[in-house]
C-alpha cells in the first residue's frame, strides 16, 4: 500500500478560527446550571400567531423543501414590512432572499459579492461571527474602533483604513454588543464614504425593533446612492423570540440576488419551511403596537439590569439599543476578561462573556458583555446576585 511521510492537517485558516467565547461560556454555565447572559438566546416567549401557524404548517404537510428565495407569502410579508418601517421598497420576486438566520445570509452575500483577499471594514465593538465569517473566506477585517464610552463614530479612522483592496462595510446597527445605533449623520457621512470609495455596505438590521429613550432606526439602503450597494439583512430570531429556528431574510439590487440566491442554495438548500410559514403569520398578524410594546419592555429590562450594574460596581455602558451591556469589570479580579468572567461565574453563577471577543485590536481586557433578554423572574435573580456580590 503507498505510504506519504507528510500527515493530514487542516486548513490554513483553521488555527485562527477558534470556539466562540459566547459558546464557551454557555458551555460553562450550563455545567452548573447557571443564569446565562453570556449567549442573546433571547428566551422570552414567541407570539402565539407565529408558533400556532409553524405547527399547522407541519400537520399540513409543509415540510419539503421551499423555492430556493422562501416561500412566496413570507417574501411577500416581508417586502410590505421592508416598505411599512424601513421604507425600503423591494420586489418580493427579485429582491428578497429567505436565508437560514442572519447568519447565513451574510455568508451567503460575502460568498457572492467579495473575494479572497478583499478588505472589509468593521467597526469595533463588533459582533465576533462578522469578523469570523469574513476570515473563513479568506477576505481579511479591518477593524475600525468607535470610540468609548458612547461609541462615537470617528470619520477620519474609517477614511484612514481604506486600501485599494478595500470591497465594503459592515455595519450593525442597533449593534451587537455596544448597543450603539448609527444617527443619520452618521450614515451620511459613512454612505459618502461608501459611494466615493466604490464599496458595497452590509447591514445587520437583525435588533432593528430594540430600541430605548425615543431612538429611531435608519436602514441605510434608503439614503441616496445607497439603494444599489447595500445588502439589508435582518431575520426574526429576536423579534420573535425564535433563535433556535435560524430564520432570516436579506434584500438587495436585483443584479446580486440571483448569485446571493445561489450560495445560499449550495450552503443551506433553504430555509425550514414550516417555520416560515409561522414568521410569514407573525408578519401579517402582528399590529405595529407588539412591536413598540416590546421595545418598551426591553427597555425596562435594560434599565433593570443598568442599575444592578451601577449598584455592583461594574459600570454600564447604558445601550442605545439591541439586548446586550458592556460593563466595566475592573473591580473583578483576574488578568483578563475571559478569566473575570470565569470568576464572575464561579461567585454568582452568572455568565457573562468576555469584552475581547469583540475587539479584533486585543481591547476589551476590563469590559463584560451582559444579555438581557431574560425572563423577567430569570433577570431579577440575576440582579440580585449581581448586587450581592
Amino acid at each position: 500500500m503507498p505510504t506519504t511521510s507528510t500527515p493530514l492537517q487542516l486548513s490554513d485558516i483553521s488555527p485562527a478560527i477558534i470556539q466562540s467565547e459566547i459558546r464557551s461560556m454557555t458551555v460553562e454555565c450550563a455545567a452548573i446550571n447557571g443564569i446565562n447572559m453570556a449567549q442573546g438566546v433571547c428566551d422570552t416567549d414567541p407570539p402565539a400567531p407565529v408558533v400556532e401557524a409553524a405547527l399547522a404548517a407541519i400537520r399540513d404537510g409543509f415540510n419539503t423543501y421551499t423555492r430556493l428565495d422562501g416561500i412566496s407569502t413570507l417574501r411577500t410579508a416581508i417586502a410590505q414590512k421592508l416598505a411599512h418601517y424601513n421604507g425600503i421598497t423591494a420586489n418580493p420576486d427579485t429582491q428578497v432572499l429567505v436565508t437560514s438566520g442572519a447568519t447565513g445570509a451574510l455568508y451567503a452575500a460575502c460568498l457572492a459579492l467579495l473575494n479572497p483577499g478583499d478588505e472589509v471594514i468593521i467597526f469595533e465593538p463588533c459582533y465576533g461571527y462578522h469578523a469570523s465569517t469574513l476570515l473563513s473566506l479568506r477576505i481579511k477585517p479591518v477593524f475600525v474602533p468607535m470610540q468609548a464610552p458612547d461609541w462615537q463614530l470617528d470619520l477620519r479612522a474609517v477614511e484612514a483604513a481604506l486600501t485599494s483592496r478595500t470591497r465594503a462595510i459592515i455595519l450593525n446597527s442597533p449593534g451587537n454588543p455596544s448597543g450603539k445605533v448609527f444617527f443619520r449623520k452618521e450614515l451620511e457621512s459613512l454612505a459618502d464614504i461608501a459611494i466615493g470609495a466604490n464599496l458595497f455596505v452590509f447591514t445587520d438590521e437583525i435588533y432593528e425593533y430594540f430600541l430605548y429613550d425615543g431612538t429611531q432606526h435608519i436602514s441605510p439602503a434608503t439614503l441616496p446612492g445607497m439603494a444599489e450597494r447595500t445588502i439589508t439583512i435582518s431575520g426574526f430570531s429576536k423579534t420573535f423570540s425564535v433563535t433556535g429556528w435560524r430564520l432570516g431574510y436579506l434584500t438587495a439590487s436585483e443584479r446580486w440576488i440571483p448569485s446571493i440566491g445561489y450560495f445560499h442554495d449550495l450552503t443551506y438548500v433553504c430555509a425550514p419551511s414550516p417555520l416560515q410559514h409561522g414568521a410569514a403569520a407573525g408578519l401579517l398578524a402582528l399590529p405595529d403596537h407588539f412591536y413598540t410594546e416590546m421595545s418598551q419592555d426591553y427597555e425596562q429590562k435594560r434599565n433593570t439590569l443598568c442599575t444592578a450594574l451601577a449598584e455592583a460596581g461594574l459600570t454600564p455602558s447604558v445601550p442605545q439599543g439591541a439586548y446586550y451591556v458592556l460593563a466595566d469589570s475592573s473591580r473583578i479580579p483576574g488578568a483578563t476578561a475571559k478569566i473575570k468572567a470565569r470568576q464572575l461565574l464561579k461567585d454568582t453563577g452568572i455568565a457573562a462573556v468576555a469584552g475581547t471577543a469583540f475587539f479584533g485590536s486585543g481591547n476589551g481586557e476590563n469590559l463584560l458583555r451582559f444579555c438581557f433578554a431574560k425572563k423577567d423572574a430569570d433577570l431579577q435573580e440575576a440582579c440580585r446576585r449581581l448586587r450581592n456580590t
